[in-house]
């Protein structure tokens, strides 16, 4: 187990049903542990407290919790894609029930915020050329889910 790892805190007893739809949705994923309550357990004998699964050789705790707290796009987790085909595959998977957004962001059915971008998009925007990143900024900016081909024109000036 990583030394730090996220908690991500699910409403209505979803932590179990978001884990199973996190390691359907990765394709080297797992879970790992699945702690229930006991008799002093602040929930009913066996129900799920927490899941621990992992994605892409990343830990993470899905906690079932009450609707005292929510997820927000101030924290998302970031899923760096080598080519068009895994943006498509993640974006398309992530966002069944969920939300698109701007420039690769979506929020999935449980309300996890997730940016889905290529690999070498942040090279793109920081290239020393101003006139590559800033092509490449704005064609971002005008896309929702993020077409890698597209962005490689508009760095390329094509």
């Amino acid at each position: 187990m990583h030394k730090i790892s996220p908690c991500l805190w699910f409403e209505g007893g979803k932590a179990e049903e978001a884990a199973n739809f996190y390691v359907e949705t990765f394709r080297n994923a797992r879970i790992k542990d699945i702690m229930r309550s006991t008799e002093s357990g602040p929930s009913p004998i066996g129900s799920v407290i927490a899941v621990m699964f992992e994605l892409e050789g990343e830990d993470f705790l899905a906690l079932n919790g009450n609707p005292e707290f929510k997820f927000s796009p101030a924290v998302s987790m970031f899923i760096k894609c080598e080519t068009q085909e895994e943006i498509d595959h993640y974006w398309d998977k992530l966002l069944e029930g969920g939300q698109s957004m701007a420039c690769g962001w979506l929020a999935d059915r449980f309300g996890v915020t997730w940016q889905i971008a290529p690999t070498r998009l942040l090279g793109m925007l920081q290239d020393p050329d101003k006139a590559k990143a800033d092509r490449t900024m704005k064609a971002m900016r005008e896309m929702i889910k993020l077409d890698l081909p597209a962005l490689e024109r508009a760095y390329n000036g094509e």
